[in-house]
C-alpha cells in the first residue's frame, strides 16, 4: 500500500499540479497530479481510475514522495550520465539504414533491430538493447517497408532523361484539339492478390483463394490534364483489347485533331494488327513510347496500384461477377463522363 500522505489544503494541491505542468513534461505533470490526489485523501484504487495509470505506479509514486519529497517527482534518470542514444548515434543510424546489411559485411540480406545494435556497437558506438533500438528507429522516422522490385532501363542515363523530358513536355500541352493520354494495361485474377491488414494481436487474416484462377484483362487511358479515365476490357490481353480503346478514344473525341498516347514497349503496342488499325485511323492517333523499364513514368500507373489497393488485394468475393462489378465500379469513379465506361461494365460482367 502507498505510505501514506498528510492532507493538503484544497490551495496546495492546486499549486502541486501547476508546478508539475510548468516542467514540461507530461509523465512529471501525471507524477504530481498523483500526489495532489492522494493528499485529498483518495484512495489509491479511485487515483488510478481517475489518472488512468496503475495502481502500482501510484504506489511506487507515493512512496517517492514521501521518501524524498517534491524532488522525488522529477525524473530520476538525470543522474545515469549522458544519454547513448544522442544526436551522432541518430545520424550514424540514417546512415547506415540508406544500405543493406551486405554492404557492411553481414550475409543477412535486411535488417532486425538485433543487426542494428551490432552494427553499432562495431563502430564504437555504446551497446543498446533491442527495445532502446525500437526507440531510436521511431525517433528518426524509420519503419517497416516493403522492397519494390525493379528492372534497370537499358538505355544511357541521359537519353533516358531527354526522351522523358519530351514527354513530359507533351503531357503539360494536353489540349482539347490535342489531348495527351497516359496509356497501359492491367491484370484482374479472380485468386486475390495478398497485401497487409491491420488487425488485433495474436490474430490473422485468412483470405480465401479459388479452386481456378479466373483472368480478365483491362486497357486504360488517363487524361494528362483533366484526369478522365477511359477504358475497356478482353478475355485475352491482345492487340485486339489496345485497339479497342483507341477505337473508344477516337470515337469519343470527334473533334480532336490528333489523339497523343504515352505507353510502354509491349508488343501488343507495336504488332502487325495495332499498325493496321492505326493505319485505318489515319494520324488520328500518335503513340509516343517510354524508354523500357519506366513505369514510374507512366501516370495511370497508379491508378492501377489503387485498384488493387481498394479492390482485389484481400478481395472476398464470391464470384468473379462480383469482383468484376466491384473493379467496373472503382473505375468509373476515375471517369467524368461515366457513359462509355458503364456500357463496358455491362460488358465485363457479361464475359464473367
Amino acid at each position: 500500500m502507498p505510505r501514506e500522505i498528510p492532507r493538503m489544503s484544497r490551495v496546495r494541491r492546486r499549486e502541486l499540479i501547476r508546478t508539475g505542468r510548468r516542467y514540461g513534461d507530461a509523465a512529471t505533470a501525471v507524477r504530481f497530479h498523483i500526489v495532489a490526489e492522494l493528499a485529498a485523501e483518495r484512495s489509491r484504487n479511485e487515483v488510478a481510475r481517475r489518472l488512468s495509470v496503475s495502481v502500482s505506479t501510484v504506489v511506487k509514486i507515493a512512496d517517492r514522495y514521501v521518501e524524498m519529497g517534491v524532488a522525488g517527482l522529477f525524473d530520476q534518470r538525470s543522474a545515469n550520465g549522458p544519454t547513448k542514444v544522442d544526436e551522432a548515434f541518430l545520424n550514424e543510424l540514417r546512415a547506415i539504414l540508406v544500405q543493406t546489411p551486405p554492404a557492411f559485411g553481414w550475409i543477412r540480406p535486411t535488417w532486425t533491430r538485433e543487426l542494428l545494435c551490432k552494427e553499432m556497437q562495431s563502430r564504437n558506438f555504446p551497446s543498446v538493447s533491442v527495445c532502446t533500438m525500437g526507440r531510436a528507429l521511431h525517433s528518426i522516422g524509420a519503419r517497416l517497408g516493403r522492397a519494390k522490385p525493379i528492372v534497370l532501363c537499358p538505355w544511357p542515363a541521359e537519353e533516358r532523361e531527354k526522351r522523358l523530358k519530351q514527354l513530359r513536355r507533351l503531357a503539360s500541352r494536353s489540349s482539347v484539339d490535342e489531348p495527351v493520354y497516359f496509356e497501359d494495361e492491367v491484370d484482374i485474377d479472380f485468386n486475390p492478390r495478398i497485401g497487409r491488414d491491420w488487425v488485433l494481436p495474436g490474430g490473422r487474416r485468412f483470405v480465401v483463394t479459388p479452386g481456378q484462377n479466373q483472368k480478365h484483362y483491362i486497357a486504360g487511358a488517363l487524361n494528362a490534364k483533366t484526369r478522365r479515365l477511359f477504358w475497356v476490357e478482353h478475355p485475352t490481353k491482345n492487340s485486339v483489347l489496345f485497339c479497342k480503346l483507341l477505337w473508344l478514344l477516337v470515337r469519343s473525341h470527334r473533334r480532336a485533331r490528333r489523339i497523343h498516347l504515352i505507353l510502354d514497349n509491349y508488343i501488343i503496342h507495336k504488332s502487325g494488327y495495332t499498325q493496321r488499325v492505326l493505319d485505318a485511323l489515319g494520324e488520328r492517333v500518335c503513340l509516343h513510347f517510354l524508354p523500357p523499364y519506366c513505369p514510374d513514368d507512366n501516370r495511370i500507373e497508379r491508378v492501377w496500384l489503387d485498384l488493387h489497393d481498394n479492390v482485389t488485394r484481400n478481395h472476398q468475393c464470391p464470384t468473379f461477377f462480383e469482383l468484376a462489378g466491384n473493379v467496373a465500379g472503382f473505375l468509373d469513379g476515375y471517369d467524368a463522363g461515366k457513359t462509355e465506361s458503364s456500357a463496358a461494365k455491362s460488358q465485363l460482367k457479361k464475359a464473367a
